[in-house]
């Protein structure tokens, strides 16, 4: 490692109770250091954990993670917690296959006390570990911290509702605020006021005074006393509806003075009930890249480590997002009913532009994907035409929504649904395998999913014209094609057969249509000639020309980059036994088991689905192995 000087004599936690003031803030500089470093090599999360860097090192200096459990929202801001829990080794292999992960992980250490990739679940996992502990009468506390974007989700305030009314003891919840969005600046003020509110004197004599209030004038005198406490606390803090949830408040804390941070988690341990703390903290703290532009940093690819700016690849094509966000930009200039919508992903979801233009057409809901489903229903009710666009991995989190408040009303809503397929290196909380198999259940809804960028504009057209609920998917990356150009109308439910051949078909949906043709013509070399079918429409299957197919082709071979339980190939399979067909039937997708993290290449070659390992399974499916080269 780096000449750190602090940093290097620190092996896990327990070794932070030796340092000094001093030797913890030098500390504390060397971990952003090293993330830094780091990050820039293998990209990451690096501006949220930059900004949680002191309230790490306060949290593991106040509790004990052998006993106590703290529960990190997502995971992504716990690089510190990683560094700080007996992996600052392993840290140099972030999200690298083989290596350890971007998020907290249960697998990786038994300090990651329960691992997310999906944000606002922190608060109900820790009231449940709260209870079970109770239960079992084992010791130590629960920390929940959970970011102030995350408080945007439904599921945070279920938690928080349901905490209140258990009123537990030994359970905090950390409210890292990095965007200002609850509270105005701290000030004297607020940290004189803290200090009154978690002084052991002042948390004694308030218990008494309800205690002897209680007794003299019963519940309703009790209650009397709290809403005047309230009344006063709500002059001073912003914490008045966590106080009527049921919560003590304490905050604002100064999240990088790591002396007061200290100071007010050992003052909270002395308190009773269900406790709140709010802590400000910056984005990126540390890195003025990232300070200043906060939102590129969330997650960032690698990056030059001076200047900031990410590492591209030269004359690189246009992702898919950016293909989607531009052929939505030009369907609203040409039609005022279009309206986009996004739980938090403006950004990654390409819709920057859309928002520039149209503002009062465009909505970004925050985290909460049950809501932008159901809200975006609502809107098409009143005869507008949403676009909603989600990242498939959380499309999860609306399933019942699109269900039961579109699909069931048959309301015509166009979900775009990007990142579909593998992800990379965010793993298997990110990766995006399992939309065709849900969605392709529902009745209702058309299933597409482009081989090209030009593709991807025409379903999108055709989707918005459709009336239709119509989902169209596409992967994360480098889109496929060369030209963007205008739109087309595509009949629903149509394949396209791009190459015939005999004997074999291919059939491929999505960024896997180029990879059939490259089968093809490795396949050719020994003899096989496929025929290659774009199965652009996953639900519904172009059924007419399948039969066709099925009647002219004895060996199928189905590819998609989704789970195969369900998937593109179930679909394929069910049609071949419903309809009593005898044709040998080989699929490629994605198995029955969560996929690690790694380089796509990586894990497409542990799966078998790069194009030499198809094109020897099917060898071997055709019983064709001996095959020589043609020509």
């Amino acid at each position: 490692m780096k000449d750190y000087t602090v940093l290097n004599r620190i092996n896990d936690y327990r070794d932070l109770k030796n340092l000094s003031p001093e030797e913890l803030e030098t500390l504390v500089r060397e971990i952003r250091d090293y993330i830094i470093d780091i990050t820039s090599k293998k990209g990451g999360h690096i501006g949220p954990s930059l900004g949680v860097v002191e309230l790490t090192v306060a949290l593991l200096k106040v509790f004990d993670p052998e006993i106590d459990r703290i529960v990190w929202d997502i995971g992504h801001q716990a690089y510190s917690w990683k560094i700080l829990t007996g992996r600052k080794e392993q840290f140099k292999t972030l999200r690298e296959y083989g290596g350890i992960s971007g998020f907290l992980k249960r697998e990786e250490s038994r300090y990651d006390h329960f691992g997310a990739g999906h944000s606002s679940t922190s608060i109900s996992a820790s009231l449940g570990m709260r209870k079970g502990k109770d239960i079992l009468k084992k010791d130590g506390w629960t920390v929940a911290v959970i970011g102030d974007g995350a408080m945007t989700a439904g599921q945070a305030f279920e938690g928080l509702n349901h905490a209140g009314w258990l009123d537990p003891d030994k359970f905090i919840v950390i409210l890292n605020d990095n965007q200002m969005s609850i509270s105005p600046n701290v000030g004297a003020l607020y940290t004189y006021f803290n200090r009154i509110i978690t002084n052991e004197v002042f948390q004694k004599s308030r218990q008494k005074m309800k205690d002897v209030i209680k007794k003299v004038f019963g519940e309703s005198g009790a209650k009397i006393a709290r809403k005047f406490e309230e009344y006063l606390k709500g002059l001073f803090t912003p914490g008045v509806i966590f106080e009527e949830l049921g919560f003590t408040y304490v905050g604002t804390i100064d999240g990088h003075n790591l002396a007061e941070l200290e100071k007010t988690l050992e003052n909270v341990k002395k308190m009773r009930g269900p406790i709140i703390i709010h802590v400000l903290t910056q984005k990126g703290k540390g890195y003025q890249p990232a300070e200043e532009n906060p939102t590129p940093f969330h997650g960032i690819s690698p990056f030059d480590k001076i200047t900031g700016t990410p590492i591209k690849k030269l004359n690189a094509p246009p992702s898919w997002s950016k293909v989607f966000g531009k052929a939505l930009v030009e369907l609203a200039e040409m039609d005022d009913k279009i309206v986009a919508i996004t739980p938090a992903m403006m950004e990654g979801s390409g819709l920057t532009e859309f928002a520039k233009k149209f503002p009062d057409r465009f909505f970004d809901v925050g985290i909460a994907e049950q809501h932008a489903a159901t809200f975006s229903a609502g809107l098409s009710a009143e005869g507008l035409k949403p676009v909603l666009s989600y990242y498939s991995t959380f499309l999860q989190r609306g399933y019942d929504q699109v269900i039961h408040d579109i699909a069931l009303q048959n309301l015509p809503v166009v979900i775009a649904i990007d990142r579909a397929g593998l992800v990379g290196e965010d793993g298997p909380t990110h990766h995006g395998v399992y939309d065709i198999s849900f969605l392709r259940a529902i009745p209702n809804i058309i299933i597409s999913a482009p081989k090209d960028r030009q593709e991807l504009r025409n379903l999108l057209y055709t989707g918005i014209k459709s009336g239709k609920v119509f989902a169209v998917r596409y992967p994360r990356g480098s889109a496929f094609g060369d030209r963007e150009v205008g739109f087309e109308e595509i009949p629903i439910g149509s394949w396209e057969v791009l190459s015939e051949g005999k004997e074999v078909v291919i059939l491929a949906t999505g960024k896997y249509v180029s990879r059939a043709l490259e089968v093809k013509k490795e396949l050719k070399k020994y003899g096989v000639n496929p025929t290659v079918v774009n199965a652009r429409f996953i639900r519904p299957m172009d059924e007419k020309l399948l039969e066709k197919l099925l009647k002219s082709h004895q060996f199928v071979i189905t590819m998609e980059d989704g789970a195969l339980n369900g998937g593109f190939g179930s679909a394929v399979a069910e049609f071949i036994v419903d309809g009593r067909y005898t044709n040998e039937l080989l699929r490629f997708g994605i198995p029955d088991r969560f996929i690690p993290h790694g380089k796509i290449s990586q894990l497409e070659k542990d799966l078998g689905l790069l194009p030499d390992q198809m094109v020897e399974r099917i060898r071997e499916f055709i019983k064709k192995p001996d095959y020589k080269a043609a020509g």
